[in-house]
């Protein structure tokens, strides 16, 4: 356990000093897509490296919403770049996220619920893969609080990983081809992430209770 929370210490630490370097780089403080996408290009060569981090660090942290960073990314890179750009920031920073959640909480969950087939240590993949996966789709869950609360659960990285990347492309083009975003009410947005959640602990109980029915030898959550 110390080992892990000294990872996690590491991990925090790094992103405190990628924050500092932005800071001192002269990072705009408004955070808008005409600001961030001047300064980004001000920056030469390392912009696009600079914008990954500026991802890293929404995703992680929070401090600044993902989707107009991805629209500064499509101002400023373009199109096909600015979708690249964009999607591998947030896939670092989602896994960063995912890894932070399961090195403190997994080994909890598993044995506060031994018998879920979500939480348990064999629970259900393909259930998993599908509500990470139509979560990214809908960009009113918070990218952030799917990517911890995945930790904790039973989902294999590789699967998190892949649904992430796939959930979120079609809109990660949508917003970087726009050049520019809407306002998410994050009293809402939070309330959405937390309905996911209820879901997605809710419904394998109450399938549990019908385990020979279609759905739940489907999504496998009968085993």
């Amino acid at each position: 356990m110390i080992f892990r929370i000294a990872v996690v210490f590491v991990v925090v630490v790094a992103l405190a000093g990628a924050w500092w370097l932005l800071q001192s780089l002269g990072m705009p403080t408004n955070f808008s897509t005409d600001s961030l996408s001047i300064w980004l290009r001000s920056q030469g060569a390392a912009g696009p490296l600079l914008l990954m981090l500026v991802m890293v660090i929404a995703v992680v942290v929070g401090p600044i919403p993902t989707l107009p960073v991805t629209a500064t990314a499509g101002l400023a890179f373009g199109l096909v770049n600015g979708t690249i750009i964009a999607a591998t920031g947030a896939l670092i920073g989602a896994l960063a996220a995912f890894w932070i959640a399961r090195l403190l909480g997994r080994e909890s969950i598993c044995r506060r619920f031994p018998d879920n087939p979500v939480l348990a240590r064999d629970g259900s993949q393909r259930f998993l893969t599908i509500a990470i996966l139509l979560t990214r789709l809908i960009p009113l869950f918070s990218f952030a609080l799917i990517s911890y609360v995945a930790g904790v659960t039973a989902i294999r990285a590789w699967r998190f990983a892949g649904a992430t990347l796939v959930g979120m492309l079609p809109m990660t083009l949508v917003f970087a081809g726009l050049g520019n975003t809407f306002k998410l009410n994050p009293v809402l947005t939070v309330f959405a992430a937390l309905a996911i959640l209820t879901i997605m602990i809710w419904l394998p109980w109450a399938i549990s209770r019908h385990p020979g029915s279609r759905l739940a030898r489907w999504l496998q959550l009968n085993r």
